[in-house]
């Protein structure tokens, strides 16, 4: 299986709307592994890998989420994966 690394910090209100739990969970659906967690400056930080077609889509969720999450920006960078989660996870 090709692997591939996107580091992400997602700016907006994304915080205290359940962006994380909604996160993990759709990564989980997608087959990814990686970790995702609130930064003290109000965005959020998340580590994707797994195939490049399941991380460009999960990319592509975060630039919205899910309701009452109001993203206003997604720096990406791109990284070289490391494989070394074996499941998904809230930090």
């Amino acid at each position: 299986m090709d692997c591939i690394r996107a580091h992400l910090y997602i700016s907006g209100r994304v915080q205290g709307v359940f962006f994380r739990h909604n996160t993990m969970k759709k990564s989980m659906e997608l087959g990814l592994t990686g970790w995702v967690k609130n930064r003290s400056d109000g965005t959020v930080e998340t580590v994707f890998e797994g195939p490049l077609k399941q991380v460009k889509e999960m990319i592509e969720w975060c630039h919205s989420g899910v309701p009452p999450a109001v993203v206003t920006g997604v720096d990406e960078e791109w990284e070289d994966p490391t494989c070394e989660f074996d499941s998904f996870s809230v930090r």
